[in-house]
């Protein structure tokens, strides 16, 4: 399970990074880099979401071999 300051943590440094990475491709005019920097942004935070419910998430019931990792990209 994880604690209050490491789901914190989590969302800090996800905050940072994607949110750096979209204003870089907004301003560059790059709208396909940007669109794909917002999609990863809500995959990890799917990711995260999934890992903090008290219900492990079903893909993970079906293959546990299946590792995932929430750090950077």
């Amino acid at each position: 399970m994880l604690t209050k300051q490491q789901i914190a943590a989590q969302l800090t440094h996800m905050a940072k990074v994607q949110i750096s990475d979209i204003t870089r491709a907004v301003k560059g005019s790059e709208k396909a880099v940007a669109l794909n920097e917002i999609t990863d942004l809500a995959r990890r935070l799917n990711l995260l979401a999934d890992a903090i419910a008290t219900k492990p998430p079903a893909a993970a019931v079906v293959n546990p071999s299946v590792e995932v990792t929430l750090g950077p990209g």
